[in-house]
């Protein structure tokens, strides 16, 4: 017999979550992931119920972008599908979600038996393409002797390319057993390096435009952040000294507090002194660029291209000539290396003083965006994790500033109404695994709640320390400012009184646990953010927060009154 310790396959791949830093599995059970479920919690793994499938992807990618990694197991058919809008905004986002799903076991696959959960045609494979399409890397788990393998590739791939993977895991390969010890290896993670001679050339040519450059500036975007480019791109901006921005998918990557960092560029959505002082430049260095619309303010980038070094995270583009076999986790620890600074342009010192943005003294005691930002700004604290939803509030972001290391959890590409929510879940269970005594700040709308209120119960029931601000403003305003008329009924939704749904949701154990207040003014607002207790953000705190179905955030104005023309 042999000595070798065994370990099951599902075993095997909650171990290979957790070494990857994924201490928590969100999803649903369901007849054809049970038995997969039941290893869930002897392996280690923190269980989080989600209310439904969709809530758990959209909380495993705000899960994932915390801790570098989450998961979601669904069963077969019904819960794969129900989570397939947030897998493919994981993919949008560049988030490393792993997808597990429960599937019938082989020998009905192989029949093709006509079972629950299926089409009724015998065809058990396409609900797997589907996912092909909005997954980086898929598995399907059919023999023990390759299962460990696949596994491997397939989270590499995952942990890597920072984005979702799929595994197929059949009822009767659950308990297949495999060698443990091969877990005594960890998997490579290890980034994607380019080729040597190729980043020399790209090297040469950077440096060469960067000493010629009278103004040279760098625009970091979400992709850097996403990629794990930061830690090597802090490094350059550090010996470098010239002008950094950000980008609204970026916003967050950089300490705003460094004398180098100017603001947010958003084309003509952006400070008007931001604008210009990016767009003056005669060199602009892009990090992981993001050219979606939102991102870039309806297309409003005002830059010649000539003028642009755009690094990916396995390419690099100079204008129109494009650079493959490059990959700036390689590139860019010899591009600070090689810098010397005595030989940039005396003028690439120069940072320009933008003010930051401050209260308005006008408006009265209404709560305004104009008013709403900056002091929420100021209740910010280091170390925040801050979750904007769709509309409003995802741009209302972009026009604050931003203690050090506040992290920005947003889908600006996808766009997905109801992420806020199930994210501020995932965000809040990553702090807690972390441990740091971190604070989870979610900005949801009235409309975007609706969608995925259920998940609240969630927050609750594993005691997260999240502080919701749920905007009242009677339906859904972007639609209203993007699509004119803006009173249609179709914008409208009913007006619940929001305030009073913690209370329905809290379990009777939880019930000290959980406050909620309802807010019509700024002096009411503002006396609670100067609140010591309610600073200290433990458990759920729920704020409504009453605003004018019309007002927005000025970008948001002035973006919906273009759209609205070309519509």
């Amino acid at each position: 017999m042999s000595s070798t310790k065994q370990i099951n396959v599902a075993e095997y791949l909650y171990a290979r979550l957790l070494q990857l830093g994924c201490d928590s599995l969100h999803g649903l059970p369901g007849d054809f992931n049970l038995l997969a479920c039941d290893y869930v919690r002897s392996s280690g793994l923190n269980w989080v119920g989600s209310c439904n499938e969709l809530n758990a992807a959209y909380a495993a990618d705000a899960y994932a972008r915390v801790r570098g990694l989450g998961a979601i197991m669904t069963t077969f058919g019904v819960g794969e599908l129900s989570a397939v809008n947030g897998i493919a905004g994981s993919f949008a986002e560049l988030a490393p979600v792993v997808h597990i799903v429960g599937t019938p076991t082989r020998t009905s696959q192989s029949q093709g038996a006509m079972l629950h959960h299926t089409l009724g045609n015998g065809d058990f494979r396409i609900f797997a393409d589907m996912f092909s399409r909005i997954t980086v890397a898929q598995a399907d788990l059919k023999d023990p002797a390759t299962a460990p393998a696949e596994i491997d590739r397939v989270l590499r791939r995952c942990y890597t390319e920072t984005k979702p993977v799929y595994i197929e895991l059949p009822v009767d390969m659950v308990t297949q057993t495999v060698d443990a010890t091969l877990l005594d290896t960890p998997i490579d993670v290890s980034m994607q390096r380019g080729d040597p001679d190729a980043e020399s050339m790209v090297l040469g040519i950077i440096l060469e435009k960067l000493y010629a450059a009278r103004r040279p500036v760098f625009l970091v975007d979400g992709a850097a952040q996403r990629r794990r480019l930061m830690p090597s791109a802090e490094k350059l901006f550090e010996k470098a000294q010239i002008p950094v921005f950000v980008a609204p998918m970026g916003k967050g990557a950089i300490d705003e507090s460094l004398p180098y960092f100017v603001g947010t560029y958003a084309g003509d959505g952006c400070n008007p002194e931001v604008k210009e002082a990016l767009e003056a430049s005669d060199l602009i260095i892009t990090l992981g660029n993001i050219k979606s619309d939102l991102n870039t303010a309806g297309f409003t980038y005002r830059f010649s291209k000539l003028n642009t070094i755009d690094l990916h995270w396995d390419h690099c583009d100079f204008g129109y000539a494009h650079f493959s076999k490059v990959s700036y986790h390689s590139l860019l620890p010899r591009l600070t290396e090689a810098i010397e600074t005595s030989k940039l342009q005396s003028t690439a010192t120069i940072i320009p003083n933008i003010p930051r943005a401050t209260l308005p003294t006008n408006g009265g005691d209404a709560i305004t965006h104009e008013w709403l930002w900056p002091r929420i700004s100021s209740f910010l604290q280091s170390g925040d994790i801050l979750v904007a939803d769709t509309g409003t509030s995802y741009i209302g972001v972009w026009e604050m500033t931003l203690p050090k290391d506040v992290r920005v959890i947003t889908q600006i590409l996808w766009s997905s109404i109801g992420y806020g929510i199930p994210a501020a879940q995932g965000a809040g269970l990553a702090a807690k695994d972390l441990g740091k005594g971190q604070r989870t700040i979610c900005f949801e709308g009235d409309g975007s709640l609706q969608c995925t209120v259920q998940e609240l119960a969630t927050i609750i029931r594993h005691e997260l320390d999240v502080t919701m601000f749920v905007i009242e403003n009677e339906g859904y305003t972007i639609e209203r400012l993007v699509h004119l008329p803006a009173d249609a009924h179709y914008n409208d939704i009913p007006q619940w009184q929001y305030h009073k749904l913690p209370e329905v949701l809290t379990p009777l154990a939880n019930k000290d646990k959980v406050k909620a207040w309802r807010i019509e003014s700024r002096a009411e607002l503002d006396g609670l953010l100067s609140d010591r207790s309610f600073a200290e953000g433990k458990g759920l705190q729920f704020v409504e927060i009453h605003m004018d179905k019309l007002d927005a955030p000025r970008m948001l104005k002035e973006f919906g009154g273009r759209a609205a023309k070309a519509g």
